[in-house]
């Protein structure tokens, strides 16, 4: 089975479909010849609607444009029809499809799935609507990914069910459907596993961060001009347990040095736009107070952000502006991980350094909540963490495991 072209450009390059949506299928029918026929033009606009809905968020828009093309390409390619007529046992059909794809649709990288070709948008003909990938640590000592190896993870799979269910819900909306085939589906265990109470908390260890913090800190002292903004970067992550999208211009907002606010009782809060466009304040501790005025500093700016001041909080590395990349802090990250894994492996202590041959940005974030909920009430830190529901936050408290397991330790294999 030949893998089928993308249809849905990203969103810089996406044209509003409801006014010029004639122009886009017009370039796409060359590639697709479904699309000569109406029912199937029909259903590409419903789906490009439905999606461009979420332009607001870059991460919103690729995750539902990934999930509702890939139902395109197998309801069209696979199933010769339109999504529209899709039942409840096809929709079931195509979640077993998702698991276990054809190779000819797997790719083993990422790539951009329309090229620019005399002035027009192309299809890319190495893009794979599914990816094959391998863990952090597998590609650092040297293996590849293989497409014979893909799978797709529960949260993946659920995530399809969900995304699924809100696309069969607009088409509701817009009388193209009159059910949901997706919520139709009553057996959802058998594709998506039922989890333990509580899954464990990546983050790194208490000793690993004094090390990541202090090789930062020798970091900036021995390059001020690369490193001082990486030192920042780190006590901002795990400090405030910014998401990385939190720290990087985009779209939505670029962060800016403005963002810290002091109120009238002299407490200093930071403004984030955080998940769903929500905004939230995060509190800011005295030593993160510090960790800014050292920054500031650095940057020839006063000791602290004026009210309103537009100056870009993590500016680029060379030019003007704001990052923008959040690949870019992500490799800073790891930077500074494997320069505090190679010293503690110096210092004899290998085995404790393990687990930042794996780490990545986000588990700063859970490193700082699991470490506040310990000290702070809970739901200060939900408020601070963004958190939608005090279910997030209660993942992070280890209490109820460390008694059970003292209870436990003492079971003896020979009862009286």
């Amino acid at each position: 089975m030949n893998s089928p072209l993308p249809l849905i450009d990203n969103l810089e390059h996406l044209p509003n479909p409801y006014t010029q949506y004639p122009a886009m299928v017009m370039r796409l029918k060359a590639g697709v010849p479904q699309l000569k026929d109406e029912a199937y033009q029909r259903d590409l606009q419903l789906a490009l609607c439905f999606i461009y809905s979420y332009n607001g968020s870059q991460a919103t828009f690729n995750s539902y444009r990934r999930e509702v093309e890939r139902l395109l390409l197998w309801s069209w390619f696979v199933m010769d029809t339109p999504t529209t007529a899709l039942r409840r046992d096809q929709i079931e059909e195509f979640i077993h499809f998702c698991i276990t794809p054809p190779e000819s649709w797997i790719g083993t990288k990422n790539v951009a799935r329309f090229k620019n070709k005399m002035g027009e948008r192309v299809p890319n003909d190495d893009w794979r609507p599914f990816v094959a990938h391998v863990s952090k640590l597998e590609f650092r000592n040297g293996q590849v990914p293989l497409s014979q190896q893909y799978s797709l993870s529960q949260a993946a799979i659920r995530a399809t069910f969900s995304i699924l269910s809100s696309f069969y819900g607009f088409l509701m909306q817009e009388e193209a459907v009159q059910q949901n085939p997706v919520a139709l589906i009553r057996q959802k265990s058998k594709f998506v596993k039922k989890e333990v109470t509580r899954r464990q908390v990546r983050r790194i260890s208490n000793l690993q961060w004094d090390y990541v913090v202090e090789t930062a800190e020798l970091m900036a002292e021995e390059d001020p001009a690369t490193h001082e903004r990486t030192l920042f970067i780190m006590n901002a992550l795990l400090g405030m347990y910014l998401r990385i999208s939190e720290l990087v211009a985009d779209e939505r907002s670029a962060p800016i040095m403005g963002d810290f606010i002091k109120d009238t009782d002299g407490h200093w809060w930071f403004k984030v736009l955080s998940k769903g466009n929500k905004e939230r304040l995060v509190s800011v501790s005295d030593e993160m107070l510090q960790s800014l005025t050292r920054y500031r500093r650095f940057r020839q700016l006063p000791d602290l952000p004026t009210i309103a001041e537009q100056t870009a909080l993590i500016p680029k590395n060379r030019g003007q502006g704001a990052m923008t990349s959040s690949r870019q802090v992500r490799n800073i990250v790891q930077h500074c991980f494997d320069q505090a894994y190679y010293r503690m492996c110096d210092d004899g202590m290998k085995t404790d350094a393990d687990d930042l041959r794996v780490a990545t940005v986000h588990w700063l974030r859970h490193t700082g909540i699991s470490e506040d909920v310990k000290v702070r009430p809970k739901e200060h830190v939900r408020e601070d963490a963004g958190h939608s529901s005090m279910a997030t936050t209660d993942r992070y408290i280890d209490t109820e495991y460390r008694e059970r397991h003292a209870s436990g330790r003492k079971k003896t294999l020979r009862p009286h």
